[in-house]
């Protein structure tokens, strides 16, 4: 029986603009999402799908990623890390990979800031180059698919203006022909970077339309894309209600409304926690309540309403609060 050779792909090098001021101390894919980072999510997904070696494209605040990958995954995968610089788009990561992915017979492509779960699964069971996509309200946020009735991609676009299509790509690609990505990605990469500064992974899979090869679109449901507060929030949700949580928490004075996420080494008191809530270790809540929302590790709570918000490590807060998005290292007192 032969064995397919399939690798991941995962860029983690953008500096994540829209989830600041989180992003100002640590890179997106390690923001905790359900009680596990991001990119925790998507490495397991890799190992549920049985993928066994996975390259990490890296940049901004890269030395984090790779901890975070050497303390949870060593002996459980094979890793490689390739760093992107300077950072010009996706396409760019993916080129900068290209010599750490040529010896596969496929590699699947997951943005690091998207959460798929057995959606892997799926799209390796199918045959050739396939690219997720799912229908969305406004293609213009969207890398577009415009597809036959038989699901052959017919054209490619990045967020038009005037959209032929509502299928959007949800961020999970799997590529057979990794020759003919190659060299589509060498074509992009051998413009002026003066004229073209960031390189879109969509530009070069309509180039590897255009060379001859084939690539078809599979709908994809379960897909949590983590790139802005509010989606994350959404993401947090969904995840966290499927999670098979420990139900047996127990602190002084203090009711647990599930779902909810506690880290190790906790001290809560007096409070009511949930639904929907992941508290990271090592982090203290006193007289609060705390209800949808994310809380970093090493950080203290106390005397606040909490809600719909996501808090960073090493934070302290006291006072009232309903709606907030606090990074890293920060200390507010509202009663000031």
């Amino acid at each position: 029986m032969v064995t397919r050779r399939i690798k991941a792909l995962v860029p983690v090098a953008g500096i994540g603009v829209q989830l600041r001021p989180h992003t100002h101390t640590q890179p997106k894919p390690l923001i905790p999402v359900a009680g596990k980072p991001i990119l925790g999510h998507i490495i397991d997904s890799m190992i549920g799908a049985g993928v066994q070696e996975v390259v990490f494209v890296v940049g901004y605040l890269s030395e984090k990623i790779i901890q975070y990958v050497e303390k949870q995954y060593h002996g459980r995968i094979e890793y490689q890390f390739v760093v992107q610089e300077p950072r010009r788009g996706v396409a760019h990561a993916v080129w900068v990979a290209r010599h750490a992915i040529a010896n596969a017979d496929e590699v699947v492509i997951n943005l690091g800031d998207v959460i798929f779960g057995d959606e892997v699964n799926r799209i390796l069971a199918q045959p050739g180059n396939v690219l997720g996509v799912h229908p969305v309200e406004d293609p213009r946020k969207y890398g577009i698919a415009r597809c036959d009735v038989e699901g052959n991609i017919l054209s490619l676009s990045e967020k038009p203006q005037i959209p032929t299509s509502n299928q959007a790509l949800v961020g999970l690609y799997k590529i057979r022909d990794i020759g003919g990505l190659t060299q589509a990605l060498d074509e992009l990469a051998a413009l002026p970077s003066d004229t073209n500064p960031n390189l879109s992974l969509t530009d070069a899979l309509m180039r590897m339309i255009a060379n001859g090869f084939g690539i078809q679109a599979l709908r994809v449901e379960n897909w949590f894309d983590c790139g802005s507060k509010d989606s994350l929030l959404s993401a947090h949700h969904i995840l966290l209600e499927r999670v098979q949580e420990r139900s047996d928490y127990q602190f002084p004075g203090t009711v647990i409304i599930h779902p909810v996420h506690i880290g190790e080494g906790c001290r809560i008191e007096q409070s009511i926690i949930g639904p929907f809530v992941a508290i990271a270790e090592h982090t203290e809540v006193i007289n609060s309540v705390v209800y949808h929302s994310i809380i970093g590790a090493y950080s203290r709570l106390e005397t606040i309403i909490l809600g719909e918000s996501v808090v960073g490590n090493d934070t302290s807060l006291r006072g009232k609060a309903h709606s907030i998005n606090i990074g890293d290292n920060t200390e507010i007192d509202f009663d000031q």
